[in-house]
């Protein structure tokens, strides 16, 4: 894949660029995280409960898996640019939705909305990509995009926590809008225009069935989670119906790939370990990790007993910001380490790292604040500032030459889904573990997700090496 479509002439315009980008991103991720503290005064001004409040948390997180799985393709054919910005007005368009809704279902309209943004990430990796021609520079470049994935260096909560305290929700909702029309109008001014596809015609008959199997998927996901609290027939055979559309419409797929002159993707690429390695590593990766840093240690650690009674605000200090402001510092080096030492390596190195930070917990950290502050804090450094890093890097490194918003796209599509798989699986082994006693059972569910970590280690070793995007040392 070359690394040099619509390449800018200077050091000053790739720098120029990434800042734009890095906006975008920073706008994406605000609108992804800063939201959780507010979800209580959500619920209370606009009369509902919390579990429809943080229903509108999934549909915007599905919304945005579905738009990361094609908008890549689609800016192949009519420009990365355009795409990015019309994102970012969307986003802006949604937030202004969200912040003068009257009721909670203008809140679900607008989340809708803003989760066309979901690709930014990716998008933003790959029009660095196109842009730089130095296999080390693009490294550190990834990284320092990539980190924010993390969380905005642990201020989102913080920034979240006191505008809803002194102005009220629909505060952040403005912030969004602010922030996206600055991104839309920083990438408009200073970003080149790319489209390698051009005169490619979408395949949309194939992103209609890709769309319709994993939104399927992820909708059986959740409710499929709902077991976990109390078993429902109907939830049960509405999980089990999802699931065989979403099987269903991914066999359509694969059938439409195979006789569209102008596939989405090429079913060989399909077959290729370039492509289902990555992809496997990821979900593997995020369903070992996601919901023990989002879910499991933060109510352990608010819980009375066997827990620390340690408050909502005193636990983000002590476990959430430190985890995203690791992993915003770690980021660049691992991105800067990854064209020298091979993008495999420092994503093998991360994984170790992060069952480390899990072995600490599951064993030190449970009987010790202290011990459970450090291994979350290395697993920022292990796993939000070098596995994630990695793995967002080699969809982009890895994607087919003629392809190169493909692979992106999926393994976008590949995070949600191991974070779906994350809070079915780990939250229904610790209900199912209860009789054990609280503190076996907390052991038991980080011993989980160290196995299915350790699982995601070993598919590592199936990343062919994106040889293009290294250099010899």
């Amino acid at each position: 894949m070359s690394l040099r479509v619509g390449t800018p002439s200077s050091t000053k315009s790739v720098g120029v660029l990434t800042a734009a980008l890095l906006v975008a991103c920073i706008a994406f991720q605000l609108n992804a995280s800063m939201l959780s503290p507010a979800l209580v005064s959500m619920g209370n001004e606009l009369h509902a409960d919390q579990a429809t409040i943080g229903l509108t948390q999934t549909w915007f997180f599905t919304a945005a898996a579905l738009f990361s799985l094609f908008l890549p393709r689609l800016s192949d054919i009519v420009g990365r640019k355009r795409v990015l910005v019309a994102m970012m007005a969307l986003m802006a368009i949604g937030s202004v939705v969200a912040a003068l809704a009257p009721d909670v279902s203008w809140i679900f309209v607008g989340r809708i909305i803003q989760g066309v943004s979901g690709p930014t990430v990716p998008l933003c990796l790959i029009m660095l990509r196109s842009a730089t021609d130095d296999p080390r520079r693009y490294g550190s470049l990834l990284g320092i995009i990539t980190a924010v994935n993390g969380g905005v260096a642990g201020i989102d909560s913080f920034v979240g926590g006191f505008f809803t305290e002194h102005y009220g929700f629909r505060s952040l909702f403005w912030i969004m809008v602010v922030l996206a029309l600055v991104a839309a109008v920083l990438v408009a001014v200073m970003a080149p225009e790319s489209r390698p596809a051009q005169g490619t015609s979408m395949d949309w008959t194939g992103v209609f069935f890709i769309v319709v199997a994993v939104g399927a998927i992820l909708t059986a996901l959740n409710e499929a989670a709902n077991l976990v609290g109390a078993f429902d027939p109907g939830t049960l055979v509405t999980a089990l119906v999802l699931a065989v559309i979403g099987i269903a419409a991914f066999a359509g797929f694969w059938a439409v790939e195979k006789r569209s002159s102008h596939p989405m993707v090429a079913v060989v690429h399909l077959r290729e370990r370039a492509t289902w390695a990555p992809l496997l590593t990821t979900v593997l990766t995020m369903t070992g990790i996601f919901a023990v840093i989002n879910g499991i240690v933060p109510a352990y650690v608010q819980a009375s007993a066997p827990g620390f009674t340690v408050g909502p605000t005193e636990m983000s200090l002590l476990i959430l910001t430190p985890y995203a402001l690791l992993g915003w510092i770690a980021g660049p080096f691992s991105g800067r380490l990854a064209p020298t030492l091979g993008y495999r390596r420092v994503l093998r190195i991360g994984l170790v790292g992060s069952l480390v930070a899990l072995a600490v917990i599951a064993v030190l950290g449970l009987g010790s604040l202290p011990l459970m502050v450090a291994g979350t804090a290395l697993l920022g450094i292990a796993y939000a500032g070098t596995a994630n890093i990695m793995l967002n890097g080699l969809g982009v490194v890895l994607s087919p030459r003629g392809n190169p918003g493909f692979l992106p796209g999926m393994n976008a599509g590949a995070f949600n889904l191991g974070a779906g798989l994350s809070f079915l699986i780990l939250p229904a082994v610790l209900q199912a573990t209860s009789a054990l006693g609280a503190s076996a059972s907390y052991f038991v569910v980080v011993a989980v997700g160290f196995v299915i970590t350790l699982a995601a280690l070993g598919a590592s070793f199936l990343i062919p090496r994106p040889a293009e995007a290294e250099v010899e040392r």
